[in-house]
């Protein structure tokens, strides 16, 4: 069983092909033979805090652009007595092309000064950053941003601050980063529709620091920094844990402390509501902010992420301020795991599916979009590189298109039926164009909050052994009678849905608060059943997440779910299909259905829910069909 600090660490250096021991070697040489190396420098804050820095840059005199990656992830080059050389290989691939590569820990990190915070608060350290940077001999003025996952999240926010050095990013799987966009209330993928992404957690338990933590006396010297580091690289080893039966464990503010995690920041999180003041005082991008940087992003369909990092990308195009940062803005949308842009190959396999051959050739484009911006280089990028590149699954191939969603895809609405109950794949659900009689019915199912649906596959990342991400064939799953089926009759001709799936259910409960979670698939003529995407609302939040109403028993209410996405062709003879609940667990964590808070409870209370479909309460699917 890996320990999910082992699974989580090295996000940053994904775009990274770790060599052999015989090529560890020689990338060190070749690095040494082209470069200047300056590791454990202390670079100050504006409060006087020192950022534990490394530094390569090409050799020859010269004035250089940089390209900056600021993470939470360990890049010490020693660890257990060996010398890492990940830094290295990415350091070697942007010096040799001309730049100073320069990588650097978020404060309270490793070697960094100060107490860390998710996502490197203050937001001032990214600006002073660039401020050093620009102001050094060797710096031409102009500093590119790129990372994964953590070592994006950040970035966003800081491009609103608009440093004048900052002249383009590379964000990649940097869903966390966002706070507020359109629909998208997540606040860094705390929360899906104002139920809690249990992701969290379980990251938490392998980066968060202690605060007793072994710390650098001060003083210490750059010389005696780079010494001890050969002999101390300051991460914690924590024990393996079952991730799957951790996340069990109620009530959920105990998660942590049950298997003796820090929990510093985990304690301060938990207790907030999806607009508490505190998530606007870090560093989370939220759309009452400018945007000030073009942008390369890159985006995944099985990030847990996807939607509002497209949401995102569409914000940047629409509102910021700056004509030319609006122009700007490019995108690629990869079949893949979060950060897993370079494992596709020729046979991509996501989870279970086949995606086909997703390759790309990644490090050309991100350079070429660096020469641009970085070294005023006239290159090809814009007239080579399409706006959004996205691939479609099930033609599994990659596309081009100016915007997105693509121009030509328009919503078509499915609407949900049955006859006898659409409860599990051996009930009568319908999805239809036709729009449902005028006389009411509705599907039931109990939702007890002790035996919920289990999580199955996903757009999910950094969970552990908990959920195993990707496209897994849903018939397993689908036997429940408290999860309802509905699908349609084998399609006559090949379909593409690329872009935001939209849905509205009208659902009632007996109880004051509960979930309801909803699922596309593409169901092949052989019964197979591949998951495309999934969300989940929850019904106090209804009407917006300043505010919490509660639910009265057997009245009828309307609730849109949060946007999802994809770009999927389902093929002639396949068909269309959603499945309905009230859970999707530890994907998201379970609600208790008794109106408290949740992350303090321990007994549930079981929910009779209802999803009705009739020409009053017309459920339905909106899917965006390319014409």
């Amino acid at each position: 069983m890996k320990n999910v600090a082992k699974t989580c660490i090295g996000l940053l250096f994904l775009f990274v092909i770790v060599p052999n021991v015989e090529g560890q070697e020689d990338v060190l040489k070749q690095l040494q033979e082209i470069a200047v190396v300056d590791q454990k420098v202390m670079m100050p804050m504006r409060d006087g805090i020192r950022l534990s820095t490394d530094i390569y840059r090409p050799k020859a005199p010269g004035k250089y652009p940089i390209i900056f990656s600021r993470t939470p992830y360990n890049f010490n080059s020693w660890g257990d007595g060996e010398q890492r050389t990940r830094t290295a290989q990415r350091a070697y691939e942007a010096v040799k092309r001309g730049y100073a590569y320069v990588v650097q820990n978020e404060r309270g990190r490793y070697y960094s000064e100060g107490e860390w915070d998710i996502l490197g608060t203050p937001l001032t350290d990214g600006y002073d950053a660039f401020s050093w940077m620009k102001d050094q001999p060797w710096s031409n003025g102009k500093i590119g941003t790129l990372g994964c996952s953590s070592t994006a999240e950040w970035q966003m926010a800081v491009a609103a601050l608009d440093h004048p050095s900052h002249a383009a990013m590379v964000p990649q799987g940097f869903g966390a980063g966002v706070g507020r966009v359109g629909d998208y209330f997540e606040q860094g993928n705390w929360y899906r529709g104002g139920a809690e992404q249990m992701l969290f957690i379980a990251w938490l338990y392998g980066v968060e620091h202690d605060k007793f933590k072994p710390r650098i006396p001060e003083g210490a010297t750059q010389e005696d920094l780079i010494r001890i580091s050969r002999f101390y690289d300051l991460a914690p080893e924590n024990p393996p844990v079952d991730m799957k039966e951790a996340l069990a464990h109620l009530p959920i503010q105990d998660i942590l402390k049950n298997i003796n995690g820090k929990r510093e920041i985990f304690d301060k999180m938990v207790r907030r509501t999806p607009n508490h003041e505190d998530w606007y005082k870090g560093g989370l991008y939220h759309d009452n902010m400018d945007f000030g940087v073009p942008s390369f992003w890159f985006a995944s369909w099985y990030d847990v992420s996807i939607s509002p990092n497209l949401a995102l990308f569409n914000h940047v195009r629409s509102n910021a301020k700056n004509p030319e940062v609006r122009d700007n803005q490019y995108l690629v949308i990869a079949p893949t795991l979060h950060c897993a842009y370079t494992r596709a190959t020729e046979n991509t396999i996501v989870g279970e599916r086949n995606v086909g051959d997703a390759r790309l050739n990644y490090d050309e484009q991100i350079y070429d979009w660096f020469d641009l911006w970085l070294k005023d280089e006239k290159n090809n990028f814009k007239k080579n590189t399409p706006r959004v590149q996205y691939y479609t699954m099930g033609s599994n191939k990659w596309q081009a298109s100016e915007t997105w969603p693509p121009a030509t895809a328009k919503l078509t609405t499915y609407y949900l039926n049955s006859e006898e109950g659409a409860n599990s794949i051996f009930g009568d659900g319908i999805l239809s164009t036709d729009e449902p009689a005028e006389s009411e019915s509705y599907d039931a199912f109990v939702y007890d909050p002790m035996n919920p649906v289990n999580s199955y596959g996903g757009n999910v990342c950094c969970t552990g052994n908990a959920v195993k991400g990707g496209s897994f064939d849903q018939r397993v799953m689908e036997t429940r009678n408290d999860i309802l089926v509905f699908t349609t009759e084998p399609l006559e001709e090949g379909t593409e849905v690329s872009g935001f799936i939209e849905s509205t259910l009208y659902v009632s409960s007996d109880a004051k608060d509960t979930d309801f979670t909803i699922k596309l698939i593409d169901v092949y003529p052989d019964g197979r059943a591949y998951n495309l995407d999934e969300t989940i609302q929850r019904a106090r939040y209804r009407e917006g997440y300043d505010k919490e109403v509660f639910m009265e028993k057997e009245k009828v209410y309307k609730i849109d779910l949060t946007p999802m996405s994809t770009s999927n062709y389902f093929e002639k003879g396949h068909r269309i299909r959603v499945e309905i609940s009230s859970s999707n667990f530890p994907r998201f964590a379970r609600n208790l259905n008794t109106g408290g808070k949740n992350y303090d409870e321990k007994d549930g209370v079981v929910a009779h829910n209802r999803v009705y479909h009739s020409k009053k309460y017309p459920s339905q699917i909106r899917l965006p069909m390319v014409r």
